[in-house]
């Protein structure tokens, strides 16, 4: 009974440090435009701290996989968590881009790295009958984080001035105070035992075969990565693109465009997340095919959604496309971590989740540069760098349709 009460304690635990790094991480979107001013930057040159950031992340979140297998994973989420916040907190204080490169790129990226990995592992350990369910609530801390940090963030940009550096503050110093506590109230829990007759420590190359042999876990990979890529963009700019489409209608969005950025869609995500986790938990055991399939159609569905979005004249019909794209995304969040886990050995979940991030956010990560570069083409408006976001989703469902199709039946019988 205590285990099965510590399971829950412990995805608590993961689930406000959860919170804060997605939250953090939209700090930035909504303050680009204040730092700009305050800084003396251009978009193109603030999107270079977007990629570094992401790209950061992916070229480390392998080996921060693979330490997670070797060592504590307690050790790796507490240290995580300990470092971004660090960075986030340092990042209110800059006076140049290529300082906040440095420490919202470069030290909150590194950080970043150290959690997911462990988290995920763990809770994937700890909740064998309900790691979907388990891995969607942890995921309902990246929604609400978001909304919370981003509206916070937008709301006090707007303003003007040198209060865009606040929310840095406060959610830096709040994780750190965080870390703090998980380091005696979260368990060191042991990771799965190697099989008989194996060396007692995964290597990388043993962590590469459990991903690469494996055709379906290459494509959820290569799924993600699209999804990423349209996740980057969007958080990044879609508060710009707010501003610069209806700002002259709506004068409220020169403080609220980054709550209108992310409560519609986020709010649906929240949906579709629930909805999609509890079919893909009931359904797995007589169609082994059903996480697979809720991602083809939550990537596929959510596509109209993004191009709507991205070219309505109407705040309101922009707004409700937020809503209907996040239903799906929430779809397709549901089950692709659990679609991986899947297939691929659970010695390896960590290190494997380390080289699943690490492709997908390094292909993600030219999202935050590209768009602004397409936008410049246009006068600077954002409607056709954000409704070309909706081709990388159409590239996603063909390649976890193969996936399903053509993969998936021989990776479950290994």
């Amino acid at each position: 009974m205590k285990n099965i009460d510590y399971k829950w304690r412990a995805l608590a635990l993961l689930w406000v440090a959860f919170f804060l790094q997605q939250g953090t991480r939209q700090l930035f979107g909504p303050s680009v435009p204040a730092i700009c001013a305050s800084i003396g930057v251009d978009k193109v040159a603030i999107g270079v701290v977007g990629t570094v950031f992401a790209m950061m992340y992916g070229i480390c979140v392998p080996f921060a996989g693979l330490t997670a297998d070797l060592f504590s994973r307690k050790w790796m989420v507490v240290s995580g968590v300990a470092i971004f916040c660090l960075g986030i907190f340092l990042s209110g204080f800059v006076a140049s881009v290529g300082l906040l490169i440095v420490t919202y790129g470069v030290l909150n990226g590194f950080g970043q790295t150290f959690y997911y990995p462990s988290a995920t592992s763990l809770i994937s350990q700890l909740h064998k009958e309900s790691r979907a369910t388990a891995i969607s609530i942890l995921q309902l801390g990246l929604y609400i984080g978001i909304i919370g940090c981003g509206s916070l963030a937008g709301f006090l940009a707007g303003k003007g001035g040198e209060s865009w550096r606040t929310p840095f503050w406060i959610f830096g110093g709040i994780g750190l105070v965080w870390a703090a506590l998980m380091i005696f109230t979260l368990r060191d829990t042991k990771p799965v035992a190697a099989p008989s007759g194996a060396v007692d420590k995964p290597s990388i190359a043993e962590a590469m075969k459990a991903v690469l042999s494996k055709p379906t876990a290459i494509c959820v990979t290569l799924g993600l990565a699209m999804m990423i890529y349209v996740d980057i963009g969007f958080k990044n700019w879609m508060p710009s693109h707010l501003q610069s489409q209806f700002l002259d209608s709506c004068p409220f969005l020169q403080r609220w465009a980054g709550l209108h950025a992310v409560v519609w869609h986020y709010v649906g995500a929240v949906i579709g997340v629930l909805v999609g986790s509890r079919i893909g938990d009931r359904l797995v055991k007589s169609r082994p095919g059903i996480r697979l399939d809720l991602g083809v159609a939550g990537l596929g569905l959510a596509i109209p959604f993004i191009v709507w979005m991205s070219l309505t004249p109407s705040f309101a019909l922009c707004c409700a496309a937020m809503f209907g794209f996040g239903i799906f995304r929430g779809v397709y969040d549901s089950n692709f971590m659990a679609s991986f886990f899947d297939v691929v050995n659970p010695r390896y979940h960590a290190s494997g989740v380390g080289i699943m991030m690490c492709i997908a956010f390094l292909f993600g990560s030219l999202s935050s540069t590209v768009l602004p570069v397409i936008a410049k083409a246009f006068d600077g408006k954002m409607g056709f760098s954000m409704a070309s976001l909706a081709g990388f989703y159409l590239v996603g469902v063909a390649i976890l349709a193969l996936a399903r199709f053509a993969f998936l039946r021989r990776d479950l019988s290994k």
